[in-house]
C-alpha cells in the first residue's frame, strides 16, 4: 500500500491545455483562465525555450502535468528513467498536481505511444495499484489518474471500468480525473449507461475534469473515437450537467484539444459554456 501523502484539496477553477500554437497568448496576454494543463513529456527535458515558456507561464497561473506514458497498467513495472525525469519535472514547475492514464503503452523494450486498453481483472488491478504505489512514493504525492476511451472489451473481464477504478483509488489513496468525453465514447462503443457509471464511481476523489470532442460513428465504421480534435457535442455537455449534479464539490474543469487546434477565443468560448453549466448546476444545488 501507498504511503499516506498530503490530500489534494478541490480546486474550483477553468482552464486549457497549454498547446504551442497559443504560447504568445499566454506570454502576451492575460487569458481568462485559472489554470492550464501540458503533456507532461513534452517538458521532460533539460531546457530550451519551451520548457522557458512553462516557466514563464507557471510564475503566472498554476499548472497541472498530464502524463501519457507512464504505463501505469505495466505487467514490466515501471521505467525508472521516465519517472525519474518526471520527477525532475515535478520539482522544477511545483505542479498543481500530476497525472496520468489508466492503460499501458510500454513493453519491457518498446514504447507503443498509444494508450492501451487494461483487461478488468483482479490480476491487472493488483499490477496498477503496486505501479501507482511505486509512482506515488517516487513522486512523494498523490496522482491523478484519467477514465480511458476504449474500443474493445476483454472475455477475461471480471468487473466494469468503473468497479476497477473504485477498488484502485481505495487501495492507494490516488485521485481521479474524470474525462466525460471518454465515458459517453466508451458507453455508446460498449453499450453500457453512461449515468451508471458515474453512479458506481467515488466521485469525491475527482479532482480534475476533461472535456473535449471526438470523431462519430459512420456507416464504415459503428465505433466512436477519441479524436480531442473538434468541438464537443451536445450529448458530452449533458453528461458534464449531469456529473456536476451527482459531485459533492466543483472540480477543475479543463477543455481538451489536442489536433486541429482554433484560434484561443474558440476554445475561450467553449470553456466559458463550461463555467455557465458549472453556475447552474451550483445554483441548483
Amino acid at each position: 500500500m501507498s504511503s499516506h501523502f498530503e490530500t489534494i484539496e478541490p480546486f474550483s477553477g477553468f482552464g486549457l491545455g497549454l498547446r504551442r500554437t497559443h504560447y504568445e497568448d499566454f506570454l502576451e496576454s492575460d487569458v481568462p483562465v485559472d489554470f492550464v494543463e501540458v503533456i507532461s513529456e513534452n517538458y521532460m527535458i533539460e531546457g530550451g525555450r519551451q520548457l522557458r515558456i512553462l516557466e514563464q507561464v507557471r510564475e503566472r497561473l498554476p499548472v497541472i502535468i498530464h502524463g501519457v506514458s507512464m504505463s501505469i497498467g505495466s505487467a514490466h513495472g515501471l521505467d525508472s528513467d521516465y519517472l525519474a525525469k518526471l520527477k525532475q519535472l515535478e520539482q522544477r514547475i511545483d505542479p498543481l498536481w500530476v497525472s496520468d492514464h489508466l492503460c499501458w503503452t510500454r513493453t519491457s523494450a518498446h514504447n507503443s505511444h498509444d494508450l492501451l486498453p487494461m483487461p478488468l481483472t483482479e490480476e491487472a488491478l493488483q499490477a496498477v495499484c503496486n505501479n501507482i504505489d511505486h509512482a506515488q512514493n517516487i513522486l512523494g504525492r498523490a496522482i491523478l489518474f484519467e477514465n480511458p476511451s476504449s474500443y474493445v472489451t476483454f472475455p477475461e473481464d471480471e468487473m466494469s471500468e468503473w468497479e476497477f477504478l473504485t477498488e484502485m483509488t481505495r487501495r492507494t489513496g490516488c485521485y481521479l480525473l474524470l474525462d466525460v468525453n471518454n465515458i459517453y465514447v466508451s458507453s455508446k462503443n460498449h453499450g453500457f449507461s453512461a449515468a451508471e457509471y458515474l453512479k458506481g464511481l467515488p466521485l469525491d476523489r475527482v479532482r480534475q475534469i476533461h472535456l473535449a470532442g471526438h470523431d462519430p460513428a459512420t456507416p464504415e465504421r459503428d465505433i466512436i473515437i477519441d479524436t480531442h480534435d473538434r468541438a464537443i457535442v451536445e450529448p458530452v455537455w449533458n453528461l458534464y450537467a449531469k456529473a456536476l449534479e451527482m459531485m459533492p464539490h466543483l472540480p477543475a474543469v479543463m477543455i481538451e484539444r489536442d489536433d486541429h487546434i482554433p484560434p484561443i477565443g474558440e476554445l475561450l468560448a467553449e470553456l466559458n459554456r463550461a463555467r455557465a453549466i458549472a453556475s447552474d448546476e451550483m445554483e441548483l444545488a
